[in-house]
């Protein structure tokens, strides 16, 4: 029989809130976590895959710990990017609904300051931050952690070079006796430094999933294409999932912003996420791609953490991520809470050998998607540019003389007929040949 929230040692007005929000069975890495973290006084690292339950390996222990008598800040969650933070404080939040003494703040950069400075002169208990905001913070002598008792460093493998820079100075203001929670996906090298730098040495490793990315609900795929036709096998495949959720992943900001705008003229259902943008328009696409306004979100692999959305029925690698970490994300935004998913691949033919790597390094299996016929192809195209003239809006500005003029060439066809005439017309002009032939004579 599996094990129950109780049975690790949670209390009632936790595992009260835990079931109206429907979370009846811990995951592997809650069970192992949940118990150390309450019973020891060890530092921990737990390592598991994206989407298999983190917040609350680490969460539900620490809300239990807080003494609400206390009106200083006892914990500290450091997180790679806002979205996460603003996600992992809903989490706690939600967790605490019969906690109501306990007080959680959000202190994240991207937005502005002086509030949370505000909110910060009220009794705090946890604070969820970012490695930069929480640095101006201490500067500002606008937070005190000479009393916080745990630093949680979440996804650590998403802010490894943030935390080189920052962490002497986070540490340099906690008690010397304090303890340190460290979670991520993966293990790299540049965490194992910081393991050994910042860490007890009788720190305890508790891990779960590993032998597979996220779980086994991902269906790992890839299909190979030349860089000539990689959109239109985009456009393709995008059509066959139509009104299904899914992100598209790109290297960098530039690739993110065309990409969308081909989406856009497509009239796909998207969005576009990436550093570069205000806050206030991450947070307004991040809502919209939440509540279901919006379908495909195109994003980088940073801007893209902290999306914990059930329904992403498909992650696209629309290019081949450097580090096998960043897959491991990628593909960890589908296939949550036990729902199938697929992550799929978009490969040069120069990139198939690379699958190999990813396949031994991630213990994985990856399986080649069938790339369509070229004849589907330019039959999706075509389906495409009917989408665009029956979602182009009236164009109010022409005068009602030409529109009168237009009418009266195609007064006598029936509504068949001109659906017949514009297919043969777009047709004529997207065959290369049509472009070339007239070359040819010219020259003659």
């Amino acid at each position: 029989m599996s094990k129950q929230f109780s049975d690790l040692g949670i209390s009632a007005p936790i595992l009260k809130a835990l079931t109206e929000l429907n979370i009846s069975t811990p995951t592997e890495i809650q069970q192992k976590s949940i118990p150390l973290i309450l019973a020891n006084n060890s530092d921990v690292v737990g390592l598991a895959k994206t989407g298999t339950g983190k917040t609350a390996a680490f969460g539900l222990p620490l809300l239990q710990l807080i003494n609400p008598e206390i009106p200083t800040v006892q914990a500290v969650i450091l997180v790679p990017t806002r979205e996460l933070g603003h996600q992992i404080f809903k989490n706690l939040e939600d967790f605490s609904k019969y906690l109501p003494q306990v007080s959680i703040a959000a202190t994240c950069g991207g937005i502005p300051i002086k509030p949370q400075i505000e909110r910060l002169t009220q009794p705090t208990h946890i604070v969820v931050a970012t490695p930069g905001r929480l640095i101006d913070l201490i500067q500002r002598k606008a937070i005190n952690l000479k009393e916080t008792q745990f630093l949680i460093l979440d996804e650590v493998d998403e802010m490894v070079s943030i935390l080189k820079e920052s962490l002497d100075e986070i540490v340099a203001e906690l008690p010397k006796k304090h303890r340190t929670l460290l979670f991520s996906a993966t293990l790299p090298g540049t965490i194992k430094q910081l393991v050994q730098n910042y860490l007890s040495k009788n720190v305890i490793q508790v891990s779960a999933d590993m032998e597979t990315v996220g779980n086994q609900g991902i269906d790992h795929e890839y299909i190979v294409v030349d860089p000539i036709e990689k959109l239109d096998v985009l456009m393709h495949f995008l059509n066959s999932r139509d009104g299904e959720r899914g992100i598209i992943f790109c290297k960098t900001k530039a690739a993110v912003n065309k990409l969308a705008k081909n989406l856009a003229i497509n009239r796909f259902s998207s969005g576009a996420l990436h550093g570069s943008l205000s806050q206030g328009i991450r947070d307004r696409i991040m809502e919209q791609f939440r509540e279901g306004h919006i379908n495909i979100l195109v994003a980088t692999d940073l801007a893209a953490r902290g999306i914990d959305v059930k329904e992403i029925s498909y992650v696209v690698n629309y290019h081949l991520p450097d580090a096998y970490e960043a897959y491991v994300h990628r593909s960890g935004r589908t296939a949550r809470a036990g729902a199938k998913g697929l992550s799929l691949t978009v490969l040069q033919p120069e990139e198939v050998v690379e699958i190999a790597d990813f396949e031994k390094e991630l213990g994985i299996k990856f399986t080649e998607f069938k790339k369509p016929s070229v004849a589907s192809l330019e039959e999706n195209n075509t389906l495409l540019w009917a989408k665009q003239i029956f979602k182009t809006k009236p164009n109010h500005d022409v005068s009602t003389d030409l529109k009168t003029k237009v009418k009266t060439v195609f007064h006598h066809l029936t509504k068949d007929e001109l659906i017949e005439k514009l297919l043969a017309n777009y047709i004529l002009q997207n065959k290369p040949e049509a472009v070339e032939k007239p070359v040819k004579k010219f020259k003659k």
